[in-house]
């Protein structure tokens, strides 16, 4: 930075010089061509000179000055440009790499469950075989897209619910409600709506109480909505059961696909101890990804 700032310094008085030696050859040209330039009696030759001199430098300093500040901005702007994808890869890589694993207790205890309803129920069976099948062809596939169609999103939650439903009691009422346009030119972000049925599963099934779980799925082609309700039973810190992302990585999804055109309402009814989680989005072609 010392550097600059003396190779500045040089060049703005060398530039001052030469413009003056530039503006004195103009006069003498003028001079001789008969011009007389008025006169100043209270300067010298030589105050004259170091004025001109001094004037010019000013001038030189000044736009060396907001020169500089402007390649100061572009350099900020460019580090924080920078640094913001950056934390976008980050976050993408990470959303990615969640999204492709495939949690080995939910797949063990689908497998175990499959092989006891072959003795009993073999269609039911069959049913969750091709669930199964349909799951893990979408997790493997379908994460390599930046968006996915909300047909396709409402399938992978329907099979999904569908293998959990052979996994837990009887005591757990499971409520699925898709009601979407048949078209299939509605667009939505990957990692956002399966997190939180993943949640709702982890947080509102109680082996030994009642509980419930209510999934709703709507779009009218200009909206999305989804809308969980579940019963509350928190896990502890040390539970490590389900293989949701996280609800604050959820809103890091909805901001980085959906910036400003989203809305996110959740929180818990203490009376009733029931979780709730609603999201709209209102970008159903998915415009600003990432």
């Amino acid at each position: 930075m010392n550097i600059y700032i003396l190779v500045n310094a040089i060049a703005i008085i060398a530039f001052a010089f030469c413009m003056q030696l530039m503006m004195d050859y103009i006069h003498l040209r003028e001079m001789a061509a008969g011009w007389t330039p008025p006169s100043h009696k209270h300067f010298t030759k030589m105050s004259a000179l170091v004025t001109m001199i001094l004037r010019n430098g000013f001038s030189f300093a000044l736009s060396a000055a907001v020169a500089t500040l402007l390649r100061l901005a572009m350099k900020w702007q460019n580090a924080e440009s920078a640094r913001r994808d950056m934390e976008i890869q980050k976050t993408e890589a990470e959303l990615k790499n969640l999204r492709n694993q495939i949690n080995p207790h939910f797949l063990l205890n689908t497998l175990n469950n499959i092989y006891a309803l072959i003795s009993f129920d073999q269609i039911k069976a069959q049913k969750a075989v091709l669930s199964l099948s349909a799951l893990l062809r979408q997790m493997l596939y379908g994460t390599k897209k930046n968006a996915l169609t909300l047909k396709e999103e409402a399938e992978f939650i329907t099979h999904y619910v569908d293998l959990m439903r052979i996994r837990i009691s009887e005591n757990v009422k499971i409520t699925l409600d898709i009601s979407i346009p048949p078209k299939n030119d509605i667009y939505i972000a990957p990692v956002i709506l399966i997190s939180l049925v993943e949640n709702a599963f982890k947080h509102g099934v109680s082996s030994t109480a009642q509980s419930f779980i209510s999934i709703r799925l709507f779009s009218d082609g200009d909206k999305i909505e989804c809308e969980i309700q579940n019963s509350n039973f928190p896990k502890s810190d040390t539970d490590k059961s389900g293989h949701g992302i996280g609800l604050k990585q959820v809103a890091t999804r909805l901001d980085l696909a959906y910036k400003d055109k989203y809305e996110w309402v959740k929180g818990v009814d203490e009376t009733k101890k029931v979780y709730f989680s609603k999201i709209t989005i209102y970008d159903t072609k998915l415009c600003d990804n990432r």
